[in-house]
């Protein structure tokens, strides 16, 4: 790799983001929570639609959780990041446009198309992350990621915003009407996702595959093999791991309940629509914003910084009464959503060795889904444990605190990641 990347590669990379940010906000986030618990499952309470909601989240992480590692590992023998995230983008983006012909009711099926396309998504991350590596100088990592998640909150915000405009006038589109719009904006979600991937494809290379003997395969296993058995001299990795293994589970439950949790509260789709645009456009200069911070603070300070907001507007968040706070609220997660993960990622990276990116990358992303594993699940359990959903916001402050507590134990002498 030279000392300088051409800005045409790092600005395809970037694009993914803008191009795969549509299924997290359109789909994780928007209008699948909505239409699985009013049009999917309209015979079930919103505990049990949440329940149903957090199990097929959990699925889905589990599944990547049995692959990534070895999916990675086998990418960095052969050289087939690029290749292997373009393959599951063309398989989620399927998933995700079928669920528009899912008929009312039938709330096994939409789970089971939504489980598939979350795996796809989750999987091409993996491969996508590794890349960081190999499209920008390590000196300019914490910024270009900053980029890709503000472009992605900028690209999700946008799409997302049609789709409701389409729901609030499905006329000016020539719909029928709202469900319509609604079923229709999972189509667009699968070609915005797949047009905006081409520049990745076309310029974006592929890094060079690890040479070892016999089969991609099974070069994977002996590597994957002969990490496990090293991992412990990795101590700054396997304890950041653990770290984000903890508070990126607080996150992506917010990010993926925030909208079924707005919905048992009793607040109309559109105050739960407008909140999600808020984050999505405060997201956008606030990962900037963070990506820079990385650079002059350090990485390791401004995820703590992004923790800390978490903490306060969980608790704001058990008591909220009025759409108002809730449009808050959004404002405060679009501040810190993406630097926590912008900067973790960019972290991440300058702790592992860059030749086993997509291997270690298959950890990181392990970690984080087995995260996710349990936190929908133990989210929705809380609120049905306790009889108010408000009691959720508990699990999501101790794993805050506790992700927190451990990142700061994480020791390195690099000043790039610190």
């Amino acid at each position: 790799m030279t000392s300088a990347t051409p800005r045409a590669t790092v600005r395809a990379w970037a694009l993914y983001d803008w191009a795969n940010s549509a299924f997290a906000t359109v789909v994780l986030a928007g209008f699948f929570p909505i239409l699985f618990q009013d049009y999917w499952s309209g015979e079930a309470t919103g505990a049990q639609a949440s329940l149903r909601l957090g199990w097929a989240n959990g699925l889905a992480s589990l599944l990547l959780i049995v692959i990534a590692p070895l999916l990675g590992a086998v990418a960095d023998r052969a050289g087939w990041h690029k290749r292997a995230l373009l393959a599951f983008m063309l398989a989620g983006a399927l998933a995700t446009g079928l669920l528009a012909g899912v008929p009312a009711d039938l709330w096994w099926v939409a789970a089971g198309l939504f489980v598939l396309a979350t795996l796809a998504f989750m999987a091409a991350n993996l491969f996508y992350d590794a890349l960081l590596v190999s499209v920008a100088p390590r000196a300019q990592w914490h910024r270009v990621s900053g980029l890709g998640f503000a472009l992605g909150y900028l690209g999700g915000g946008l799409v997302y915003l049609v789709c409701v405009v389409a729901v609030l006038r499905p006329g000016w589109f020539g719909l029928p009407d709202a469900l319509t719009a609604a079923l229709g904006a999972f189509v667009v979600t699968a070609v915005w996702w797949v047009v905006f991937s081409l520049p990745l494809a076309r310029y974006v290379p592929e890094p060079p595959p690890l040479m070892a003997e016999g089969s991609a395969l099974q070069g994977g296993l002996r590597q994957l093999r002969g990490t496990l058995g090293h991992l412990r001299a990795y101590r700054p990795v396997w304890l950041f791991l653990i770290a984000y293994w903890l508070y990126i589970d607080g996150v992506g439950t917010t990010i993926r309940m925030a909208v079924s949790y707005g919905r048992s509260l009793g607040f109309e789709q559109n105050d739960l629509i407008v909140a999600l645009l808020i984050t999505q456009f405060v997201g956008f200069p606030a990962a900037l914003a963070m990506g820079r911070l990385g650079e002059r603070i350090g990485a390791r300070a401004g995820i703590l910084i992004g923790l800390g907001g978490y903490i306060g507007i969980c608790l704001w968040g058990a008591f909220i009464r009025s759409p108002w706070e809730f449009y808050v609220i959004a404002g405060l997660v679009g501040l810190v959503q993406g630097g926590v993960q912008a900067l973790s990622r960019s972290f991440y990276a300058g702790l592992i060795p860059t030749e086993r990116a997509g291997e270690f990358f298959g950890f990181y992303n392990l970690l984080g889904k087995f995260a996710a594993l349990l936190g929908p699940p133990l989210f929705g359990l809380f609120g049905v444990w306790f009889g108010d959903v408000r009691y959720s916001m508990l699990a999501l402050i101790l794993l805050f605190a506790a992700g927190g507590l451990v990142l700061m134990q994480v020791q390195t002498s690099d000043e790039e990641t610190r």
